[in-house]
């Protein structure tokens, strides 16, 4: 795989607060990186540092081979980026506006035309192109950004909160804008909506008071709950301690525990392992018929807790 960016050792202290305190990570072509973390955690100040905004305190930053400390302007002609916010300038048009974006990166006559009717088209801004920025919607003002980090067809994309703001339907243009173009860029998406893990990302880095916490795919992360591969169970004609007691003999349980709005049980396997199987065998196998038996995904936002306040105990 394509390397497109490469961080090592990244620090921004303002005085006394480290706000980015030894990041270190890369993202390949075809990768979609989910940047995720509380707020306050740092990624906003990880992404400026990235795209040349910030100066670091120490730590180095490669975009497509080329340093942003030494190569800041070949960096920033490598890369699209969606700031927080979406900053524009509210008295324009968005066809004013990225036109002028256009002519900042280079483009003119023809070649101008034809990359602001695409991002204008792929960020589904066409039917607002001649409307004041400040009269739109935010989810509008928010696909205005958009267009203008997509505009020069970069090899990188660093999208601070890409659907901020979105509605649902919103939601589902951005992302499937965002999956198309995943297979020939190397993205970076900062964001605190967890359904976004398994919808944008197929890798996830998590960050909490300026540290590196995770760096996985979405199934390793979802793995790492206490909920992974549970098997909420019930059966019918037997008297629940009975049953209770049955099922925490069994040698590949690790715990047990009623669930509180339905009969039934939550049985945690050891070791994370699936044991629906084996759990549904071992019942049969006494007589009982089963009422009702499922395998319980990980719960995101109980690893996210566990990840980024790992002194909080998780609530069921």
């Amino acid at each position: 795989m394509t390397l497109r960016i490469e961080i090592d050792d990244l620090a921004k202290h303002f005085g006394a607060i480290k706000a980015v305190d030894g990041v270190s990570f890369s993202v390949s072509k075809g990768e979609v990186l989910g940047f995720l973390g509380p707020n306050g955690a740092g990624k906003s100040t990880t992404m400026k540092m990235i795209t040349g905004f910030l100066t670091p305190t120490h730590g180095t930053v490669r975009v497509c081979g080329y340093d942003v400390l030494q190569d800041p302007i070949s960096v920033k002609a490598h890369l699209g980026y969606l700031p927080e916010g979406a900053p524009a300038y509210a008295d324009m048009t968005p066809d004013g506006f990225l036109k002028f974006i256009a002519e900042i990166r280079g483009l003119s006559g023809a070649d101008r035309k034809r990359a602001v009717a695409s991002a204008a088209e792929r960020a589904r801004i066409t039917t607002v192109m001649h409307q004041p920025i400040e009269t739109l919607s935010k989810g509008y003002k928010r696909r205005v950004g958009l267009a203008q980090a997509i505009l020069h067809n970069p090899p990188v994309l660093i999208l601070d909160e890409p659907t901020d703001g979105l509605d649902p339907n919103q939601k589902h243009e951005v992302r499937t804008l965002i999956n198309e173009m995943a297979e020939d860029k190397a993205i970076i998406i900062s964001t605190h909506i967890l359904e976004e893990v398994h919808a944008l990302c197929n890798r996830n880095v998590v960050i909490a008071n300026g540290k590196v916490r995770f760096d996985g795919t979405p199934h390793e992360l979802e793995a790492k709950s206490r909920y992974y591969n549970a098997v909420c169970v019930n059966v019918a004609n037997i008297e629940q301690q009975a049953f209770e007691t049955f099922l925490t003999s069994l040698d590949f349980v690790s715990d047990v525990e009623a669930l509180d709005a339905q009969a039934g049980f939550r049985v945690y396997p050891k070791q994370g392992a699936q044991i629906t199987a084996e759990l549904s065998e071992k019942i049969r196998a006494n007589g009982w018929d089963i009422d009702a038996l499922h395998a319980e995904h990980g719960r995101l936002d109980e690893v996210f807790r566990s990840i980024t306040m790992p002194n909080t105990e998780s609530s069921n």
